[in-house]
């Protein structure tokens, strides 16, 4: 039997179901023996790691006959402790993932353990995966990129998986118009740092990618999981105002509100650029969803400088808030930095913040009541027993529908 599991981003999801393809396509199956288990780690907070540490050491407790892969942000950070804390049977990071289907089959051959970790990601080339056979019927994500650049002071990312490397471009439009012609509605563009795309070769840019993207005949909706204010470019806001095919939603991530603790942050922006891009695209897409993500409890940060974060999302008006409480991260700048908030603080600030989100979502969405808007209805609701589904501007909806509706774009009103 083979079992993926997927802890972190959708770029981890995306490299599982590519990987588990790759299995299939060598003759492996599902419910063949031996088992094989393949766990795509994350490592992007402390809260991540022990859960990365929890989930390795329950399935090699729970399944000790089973071939254990570990892959992924956690173990390229902690190769040593994942082989002989947890045991594991292969062993590779966030390179050489192509590379797992031969080792399983070298373990099944020599049952010896298999390390394979590259210890400079900033060598890393793209790992090229594609996958045609993503079990969700109507949304694809799609890989695009790897890796970041930016070296924020609170993140381990760009050391995990090195700095950023774009995708082939025939690649990526071969495979968003494959899945579009067996049926996907949505694609959603993802990397590490989507809109990192293009830097490291620049033949075609981010927004030259979704120009190509949005010419592919059939596509109904392309969403962009996540784009920073400053690689919104004059040709990123022609094609929101040509192309009706994307999304109304962007994710643009703030982290604070706050010019000192963006400057402590190394964050490549200020306030007053993305309150001034925002409107920018709000007069191209006037009831665009812009949500965002925010960081609270960034080392010494006080409570005029969380007030100025708060006030600040009003202003902005953002249609939704995820917030993460600050988590230091060893090798980083910000985990030496002193006046460390405590805990408790953190959580207030979480709770506040949170509750804040709640407003502004219901503020958003009344927008739109009794409106209809067209949805890609995608699953049953085990709770309500309706069909769900989401709105060009990311507002889950659902309907009293029979099952052969899952795939289909339907009318529906906002309550």
């Amino acid at each position: 039997m083979l079992k993926f599991i997927s802890l972190g981003c959708k770029v981890n999801s995306y490299e599982n179901n590519a990987l588990k393809e790759q299995f299939l396509l060598n003759g492996f199956k599902e419910d063949q023996k031996p088992d094989i288990i393949v766990i795509n780690t994350c490592s992007v907070t402390a809260v991540a790691d022990q859960k990365s540490r929890q989930i390795i050491r329950r399935e090699k407790r729970n399944n000790k006959d089973a071939i254990l892969c570990v892959m992924g942000c956690y173990s390229q950070k902690n190769a040593e402790y994942v082989k002989k804390e947890c045991g594991a049977d292969i062993i590779v990071g966030t390179s050489n993932r192509n590379k797992i289907v031969g080792f399983v089959k070298e373990f099944i051959k020599d049952k010896k353990q298999i390390i394979c970790i590259d210890n400079d990601p900033r060598k890393f080339k793209y790992e090229s995966f594609k996958t045609f056979a993503i079990p969700n019927s109507t949304r694809a994500y799609v890989k695009i990129e790897d890796g970041c650049n930016n070296f924020c002071t609170y993140c381990t990312i760009p050391y995990t998986r090195g700095v950023a490397r774009s995708r082939d471009k025939n690649e990526i439009i071969e495979e968003i118009s494959t899945l579009v012609e067996n049926g996907f509605k949505e694609i959603v563009l993802t990397g590490i740092h989507t809109a990192h795309y293009g830097l490291d070769n620049k033949e075609c840019s981010f927004s030259d990618l979704v120009e190509e993207i949005c010419k592919i005949p059939g596509l109904y909706r392309l969403r962009i999981s996540s784009i920073e204010e400053s690689e919104i470019d004059e040709k990123f806001i022609t094609l929101l105002k040509k192309y009706n095919c994307i999304a109304d939603h962007l994710h643009m991530p703030l982290q604070s509100g706050s010019k000192t603790v963006l400057k402590r942050m190394g964050r490549k922006y200020n306030v007053d650029d993305f309150i001034n891009k925002v409107n920018i695209i709000r007069k191209v897409r006037p009831n665009i969803a812009i949500t965002t993500d925010v960081i609270v409890g960034f080392p010494d940060e006080t409570d005029e400088e969380f007030n100025e974060t708060y006030d600040f999302i009003k202003k902005v008006n953002f249609a939704e808030l995820h917030v993460f409480p600050f988590s230091p991260r060893e090798g980083t700048k910000a985990y030496s930095m002193p006046n460390q908030v405590k805990p408790e603080i953190k959580t207030e600030r979480v709770n506040k913040l949170l509750k804040l989100s709640e407003e502004l979502q219901n503020k958003y969405k009344s927008k739109f009541l009794n409106q209809e808007l067209d949805v890609i209805l995608e699953e049953r609701n085990k709770k309500t027993g309706l069909l769900s589904g989401f709105t060009s501007n990311y507002l889950k909806l659902e309907a009293d529908l029979p099952d052969e509706y899952i795939g289909k774009i339907c009318k529906l009103k906002v309550r």
